[in-house]
This record gives C-alpha cells, structure tokens and sequence, in this order.
C-alpha cells in the first residue's frame, strides 16, 4: 500500500510540474504579456543604428577633425513602470558602432571605473613591462543618453489596453554640449484579455 501511495504521489507531481520548452530563432516574436519584450529591444536598437550611421553628424566630424568620432553609449533612463533593461539596444547600438568602422567607442563611465581600478592594481602588482600606461585613455567626442517612457490605457472592465513606448535617443558633443543627432522609436501594442470560461 506504501509503494503504491508513493507511486501515485510521484506520478501527480511529474504531471503537475510538467511543462514543454520550445527552441525558437532569436528574432522570432513572441508576444506573450504584451509588455516590453526583445522584439521590441530589436526594433529600437535596428532603427536608432540604421538612422545614427545615416545621418551627417559622423562626415561632419571627420571632414572637421580628420578622424573617426569617439563616442560613448551613456546611461539611458528607465521612466516606466516596468522592468526594461536598456542595455539589450545599447549594447547593440555599440557593436554596430564599432563594426561600422566609422565610429569608435569607449567604455561607459561604470566600465572606466572597473577598468581603471585594474590599471591601478597593475602599477603596484604586475612587471614594469607587462603594465598598463596611466593616463592614456582615449576621450568620447561624443555621449549617447536618452530615456524610455511608456502611457498605459484600457478600458474600466481591464479587457482590452493599449501600451505606447518612446524611447529617445540624443548624441551630445561633450565639449559644447551641442546636439548633434536625436533619434526616437515609437511603440504602440493592443492587448486584448480573453475572458477564461468558467
């Protein structure tokens, strides 16, 4: 009688826990919340890249300077009421950056920090030849910041919503603080709740 209690105890938990995980491709959209999601981060970090790379502010700087424009992907602010993590797009809009050829890019202010520390740790630990120079970081010419914001409505019975994103993007020279290029996504989602039937 014990086997058999234990057997059917097993048997329930293995039922009720079960569950089927499926291996999609990477950009497959998949709306399951309607919240923020990675197909949203897509569309944001591909349409900021292709209008950033396209606009003058890159021709201008090289036909000025006679080089490529060193930016810095700074701090873009969360002011929604949602857990987004932006650097799903900005980390993206680096590699594009870098990849490109046309724009260097150095490491944000949280990064130098860590990095710096190493460099530091190096004058009183590693070999005279083998350690990092002080003082030869490369300066951004440029920054990078913005802000994601988001409007929530829906109908008094909570069935159907709609979900509006702006995330805005700005390229500020750091020593003018001119802007240089400003880019914006907009988002917008419909999401209709099925009532469950009883």
């Amino acid at each position: 009688m014990k086997h058999l209690l234990v057997i059917t105890i097993l048997f329930t938990l293995a039922c009720s826990s079960s569950k089927e995980v499926t291996r999609v491709a990477a950009d497959t959209q998949t709306d399951l919340s309607g919240r923020w999601n990675d197909s949203d981060a897509r569309l944001v970090a591909d349409e900021m890249i292709e209008d950033a790379l396209s606009r003058p502010w890159i021709e201008n700087f090289k036909a000025d300077n006679n080089q490529n424009p060193v930016a810095m992907i700074g701090r873009v602010r969360n002011e929604t009421m949602e857990h987004i993590d932006t650097e799903v797009f900005t980390k993206e809009m680096e590699r594009a950056f870098v990849n490109s050829g046309r724009v260097s890019v150095v490491a944000n202010t949280s990064e130098s920090k860590q990095i710096r520390d190493v460099r530091v740790n190096q004058q009183s630990f590693a070999s005279l030849e083998s350690a990092a120079a002080l003082g030869k970081e490369l300066g951004a010419d440029y920054i990078v910041i913005g802000n994601i914001s988001s409007i929530l409505d829906e109908t008094e019975n909570g069935r159907t919503a709609s979900i509006f994103y702006t995330v805005n993007l700005e390229m500020i020279d750091v020593e003018t603080n001119q802007k240089v290029w400003i880019g914006n996504k907009q988002i917008k989602k419909v999401i209709e709740r099925r009532r469950l039937r009883g």
